[in-house]
């Protein structure tokens, strides 16, 4: 399927949502697939196909649904970070890695599906029930009808007509904004230790310093706060909760990098121990220290946390309570900074970022590192 041809104009690559499904009148019977893709942000259908596929099981149609989404997301970028939903358990499960794949039917549609993917950005798969999946579900009906008839039918479409899908929001100058406050003192903070995702508590200073943040933004007009799942940054997040009102969300995708075996050590400890591994670190992004995460995989599930808050709270304040790697992601985003740009930056605890995400045009950063409150 050729480009669509209305480029996105975002930092980073795009994220477009799968939508997927395939069924058969008679398991095995006549059998079709349908598949949509979406822009994640505005929920505009950018492409829909579907097809016949002559006497198949449900399975088999799935996948075949499955590919033909991801192929059809590959057309419109193959930079694109992938959300793909259907109502399949089985495909979720067994593409997710966590059910084994045992039909020898299933195990050359799963290769090819996997194929399609490692293409792609990054792909990730959720399950939904069948009434969300009501326009896949649709196209896969219109599929097995053609089917019953015996006749080989297809459909591609790059831009549905408008009344079949909702058209994007209106263009507006509301930007979403995320608040991005780093989470308080720790023990290894203070001295200077890597801090990533083993579970260590703020110090009774790194709860002091999130009552600060707290009495900071009790009029900032906040909207909803979002939490990393460590503890330090829902004791931050909770403090704020407390004179806002407002529920913590809790989104894994904003967790500190995992540092494997650095974790607990200096930066001297890990470059005397690990003087290769720290070499390599340092130069590439998508090196990782030993058993731990490289910058490049973090940097790709902190954007998907991003395109998800930027979906649910669109337009909206956004307190999110992170760490040092996932707030310096999202700054070097917003400028369109080079990797490298992370080293060049300083933030300190309990400091607060604020970036605003505009849906038709690039963010801005307003303020880095903003510590004012903590000198009270």
């Amino acid at each position: 399927m050729p480009a669509h041809p209305r480029p996105h104009r975002r930092v980073g690559p795009v994220k477009l949502v799968v939508e997927a499904d395939g069924g058969s009148r008679g398991n095995p019977g006549p059998a079709g697939y349908g598949a949509l893709v979406r822009d994640a942000l505005t929920g505009e259908v950018l492409a829909e196909v579907a097809e016949s596929i002559g006497m198949a099981t449900n399975n088999v149609a799935e996948y075949r649904g499955l590919i033909a989404g991801l192929t059809a997301a590959a057309g419109i970028d193959p930079s694109a970070r992938v959300e793909v939903r259907m109502d399949s358990k089985l495909v979720v499960e067994q593409m997710s890695g966590r059910w084994k794949i045992k039909h020898p039917d299933m195990i050359p549609l799963a290769l090819r599906a996997r194929e399609v993917a490692e293409g792609l950005g990054s792909v990730s798969y959720g399950w939904i029930p069948r009434n969300r999946n009501a326009h896949a579900d649709r196209l896969a009906n219109e599929a097995m009808d053609a089917a019953a008839r015996g006749e080989e039918w297809t459909r591609t479409v790059e831009e549905p007509p408008q009344e079949e899908a909702p058209g994007p929001p209106p263009v507006s100058s509301t930007p979403t904004r995320t608040v991005l406050l780093r989470h308080g003192e720790t023990p290894l903070s203070a001295e200077k230790r890597f801090a990533g995702t083993n579970d260590v508590p703020l110090t009774a200073a790194g709860l002091a310093q999130a009552r600060a943040a707290a009495l900071a933004l009790k009029d900032r007009g906040l909207e909803a706060i979002v939490s990393s799942p460590l503890s330090r940054c829902r004791d931050t997040a909770a403090e704020i909760a407390a004179v806002t009102g407002l529920d913590v969300r809790v989104e894994d995708g904003f967790r500190e990098t995992a540092f494997g075996d650095w974790e607990g050590l200096t930066f001297a400890e890990a470059g005397k121990g690990w003087p290769a591994e720290m070499k390599a670190w340092l130069a590439d992004p998508e090196a990782a220290p030993p058993g731990g995460e490289s910058f490049a995989q973090v940097s790709r599930r902190v954007r998907t946390a991003l395109d998800k808050l930027k979906v649910r709270n669109r337009q909206q304040t956004v307190l999110v309570v992170s760490h040092v790697t996932p707030i310096k992601m999202l700054v070097k985003d917003a400028l369109g900074a080079p990797m490298k740009a992370l080293y060049r930056m300083h933030l300190d605890v309990a400091s607060l970022t604020t970036i605003d995400w505009y849906a038709d045009g690039p963010a801005s950063l307003r303020s880095f590192n903003d510590a004012h409150h903590l000198e009270h």
